[in-house]
Parts: structure tokens; C-alpha cells; sequence
């Protein structure tokens, strides 16, 4: 098997040293260089040519957001972001000049804390090569990636909905692609929105928050007992599982601590499955980019219940994995991709015509 070599990219020698044990802690990776500010990093990715490199975002002489301005240009590869949890913001701006995950440092400063992002570290390593680095330069090309104009039918005002509830789950690629989704959305929709976003905690709210800006749907991170409302759409909180409650013919989200199985979090399965009890046919389920076989076992409760399930194509999908696993299951309605979604979303709720 081919060996995956790293550079990484950090201006504190313990970050390297420890970043560097963790990463060869893996089989077949090699780390092959470092770099401690962005100037550095650069030369090092384009000499070395590696498959992958992590990054800091905060260094001297040149900062993490310039190196992947230009890297993503000159010579685009995966790259990981370690960021201090006090970096929300910066994450997010980091994702969409390119970087294809994030990884929180547990503490900003040097620290045998460090070593606690291990497991994450290596998951995210170990899926390198079924990351889509076409569609990723593609998306950094596009940013902030909108639908094109005229693709997404926009609902009438007032206009009845088949569906009440789009209930969204993604992971890594997740952010650039509910940024498309919610930014084709010029008018507020007949239907809630619920997302769950595989993300640690700290950070839903200020993505939360990038979301809303882009959008006419209200885009909040959900509080417990939040409604769930015609034009809002709600995104789990980072670290907690969302499910929902009705009650009195209203629809509430219920935030609860995840179990020790739980190895995704917020779980898609939980949500997924928790609406299909409730909404029935009423629900449509959709499955974004993301590692792992998050969702698939909700897809099945979905259709069990009589509802839909739309899963977003490999040829968009940053990480195929996710929408591969819901699209095994043999129940996904119609695969789409990206920036076709909002527009299936619409379809498929029933309130604008098929133009194709």
C-alpha cells in the first residue's frame, strides 16, 4: 500500500513533535516535512509534493488562511486544519478557502492535552485518499457556492408543503455544502429545516450564525424545547444528539448527552430516526458528504415510515462514505448532486413543478 506523506505545518516544536508521533502512529504514513509559518509551509508542499498536510492557523510571517488561499490554487491537497477552540470563526473561513476538516486543539497552550486529539487525528488521516480534491478546488473557486440563478424554484409565498420537516445530516464536507443549499434559498420555505452537522461543541453556533447570514431561513443553533417552525431551520449543537418531541401538535427539539456507544455525534441515526416517529410521510431525509455510516440506519427508519430520502451524489460528495452507505440501504429516493440539491429539496416537497 502506498504510504501517505504529511507535512505539518505549526510554528510550536512541541505541536509538531506531537502532531508528527500521532500521525506515524498510523500504518503507511509518513510524515515528511514541517514548516513553521506559512511562507515555510508552502515551499515544503510544493518541493516535497505530499499527499496531505495539517495546518496551524495562527503563525508569524504568513498565517494558515494565506498558505491555503494560494495552495488551493498552485497545488491543491487535503489539508486539516488544528485549531484552537477559541478559532470558531477562522475555521469556517479556513473550510471555505479549501481545507477539508478541522480538528480542535483541547487547549491553546502547549500541553500534553494535545495528544488527546489522537483518535480523530488518525480517523481523518486513514480516509485520505476517498477525499474528492476536484470537487473541493471547485467548490473554493465557486465560494461562497451558490446555487446557479434560475436552478432552485422558489416556493410561492404561503404555498402548501408535502412535506414538513427537511431533516439534513452531513459530516466532512458538510459545512461548504449546506452553505450551498442554504444560500439557494431566497425566500422563506413552507417547511422546517433540522441539521445535524458532525462538529465538536463550540463551534455550531458561530457556523449557525455564518449560515443565517446567507439565507431567508431563520438559521439558529438549537436550544432544547426550541419549536420547530415553518422558515427555521435548527442545527444540532456541537457534542449533543437532537431528537425531537411532539407535543400538542407541535413539534419540539429535545437536545440529550450522547451515550457511550454513540460514535458519531450529533448522531444523524437519532435524529433521523426520532422524526420518522413523528412526521411519517411528512419527512424528507437527506444525506450529505461525510465519513463513516451515519444516517443509513435512520434512512431505513424514514422509509419505514412512509417518507422520503434524497442522498447527495460521489461525483459533489467530498468524502463518499455517508451518502454511499444510504444509497446501499436501497431506499434513497433520488441521488443528486450539490448544486442540484436545493432544487430535488423543492421538488420533492412538492411545491414547484418539475422544469427539467
Amino acid at each position: 500500500m502506498k504510504k501517505i506523506r504529511i507535512v505539518v505545518i505549526d510554528d510550536s516544536a512541541y505541536n509538531r513533535r506531537t502532531i508528527t508521533k500521532m500521525l506515524e502512529g498510523v500504518p503507511n504514513v509518513e510524515v515528511v516535512g514541517y514548516a513553521v509559518d506559512g511562507e515555510e509551509g508552502i515551499r515544503k508542499i510544493i518541493d516535497l509534493k505530499p499527499d496531505m498536510a495539517t495546518l496551524d492557523l495562527e503563525m508569524p510571517k504568513m498565517d494558515g488562511f494565506t498558505l491555503l488561499r494560494i495552495i488551493m490554487n498552485v497545488f491543491p491537497i487535503p489539508i486539516i486544519v488544528i485549531s484552537s477552540k477559541s478559532g470558531d470563526k477562522g475555521v469556517f473561513k479556513a473550510l471555505e478557502l479549501g481545507a477539508v476538516d478541522f480538528i480542535v486543539k483541547p487547549t491553546g497552550k502547549i500541553s500534553d492535552e494535545l495528544l488527546k486529539i489522537r483518535e480523530d487525528l488518525q480517523e481523518k488521516v486513514r480516509n485520505v485518499f476517498t477525499l474528492n480534491m476536484a470537487w473541493i478546488t471547485h467548490t473554493v473557486a465557486e465560494t461562497p457556492l451558490k446555487a446557479k440563478q434560475g436552478d432552485t424554484p422558489q416556493p410561492p409565498a404561503f404555498a402548501k408543503s408535502k412535506v414538513d420537516i427537511v431533516a439534513v445530516g452531513s459530516s466532512t464536507g458538510g459545512p461548504p455544502a449546506l452553505q450551498s443549499i442554504f444560500s439557494a434559498f431566497t425566500e422563506k420555505p413552507p417547511f422546517s429545516v433540522v441539521v445535524a452537522q458532525h462538529m465538536p461543541a463550540g463551534f455550531t453556533k458561530a457556523f449557525a450564525e455564518r449560515l443565517n447570514r446567507s439565507t431567508a431561513l431563520e438559521v439558529k443553533e438549537a436550544k432544547d424545547g426550541d419549536k420547530v417552525l415553518p422558515g427555521r431551520a435548527l442545527i444540532a449543537p456541537g457534542g449533543q444528539n437532537m431528537v425531537f418531541q411532539a407535543i400538542n401538535g407541535e413539534i419540539f427539539a429535545r437536545m440529550l448527552d450522547p451515550l457511550p456507544h454513540d460514535r458519531y455525534i450529533p448522531s444523524v441515526d437519532a435524529m433521523f430516526g426520532s422524526l420518522a416517529e413523528i412526521c411519517g410521510p411528512k419527512l424528507l431525509a437527506v444525506v450529505l458528504t461525510g465519513m463513516g455510516n451515519d444516517g443509513s440506519r435512520g434512512v431505513k427508519a424514514v422509509k419505514s415510515a412512509g417518507g422520503q430520502v434524497l442522498a447527495e451524489s460521489e461525483e459533489s460528495s467530498v468524502v463518499f462514505g455517508m451518502p454511499r452507505e444510504a444509497i446501499a440501504t436501497g431506499l434513497v429516493d433520488k441521488v443528486a448532486s450539490i448544486d442540484r440539491m436545493a432544487r430535488e429539496i423543492v421538488l420533492r416537497c412538492g411545491i414547484a413543478p418539475d422544469c427539467n
